[in-house]
């Protein structure tokens, strides 16, 4: 019985749940031009993120666009995906089948923080549970050059 228990969970939680942060490969979609307003395509929930070109690595998560920017938070948790961004910046962005080459860029200032993280509420409903700008790792994705 604890068995059919414990698989019907995992079906319902991989199926039910969109914001897992389930692992994959590369992503495919339509190649489109990076948004002058981020709003329509930050707009999901949950989007996906590749990273490591050489070997691609896609994770789904958060998001929030504030104009011409989208900045994708990852708390104080040195991931896999973060490692990856420190290594080399190239990700995309899949967003409601529309993929974005992005480069990702490592916000260092509070300030800058501090107004993703109003967003972010507004999006989300809370806060980031860290919000200290030396002990976090939040990126500002932008167009790469």
């Amino acid at each position: 019985m604890f068995r059919i228990f414990t698989l019907v969970s995992l079906l319902v939680l991989t199926t039910a749940c969109d914001y897992l942060p389930t692992i994959g490969g590369k992503l495919v979609g339509e190649a489109t031009p990076v948004p002058a307003d981020w709003k329509v395509a930050a707009s999901p929930s949950v989007i996906k993120l590749e990273t490591n070109p050489s070997e691609p690595y896609s994770v789904k998560l958060w998001i929030v666009g504030m104009g011409p920017v989208a900045y994708n938070h990852a708390g104080a948790n040195l991931t896999t995906w973060v490692e990856h961004i420190e290594a080399d910046p190239r990700v995309k962005i899949l967003s409601e089948g529309k993929l974005y080459e992005l480069k990702a860029e490592r916000v260092t200032s509070q300030e800058e923080f501090d107004r993703m993280a109003e967003v972010y509420d507004a999006k989300y409903g809370n806060r980031p549970r860290n919000e200290d700008i030396e002990e976090i790792y939040l990126y500002r994705l932008v167009a790469r050059d």
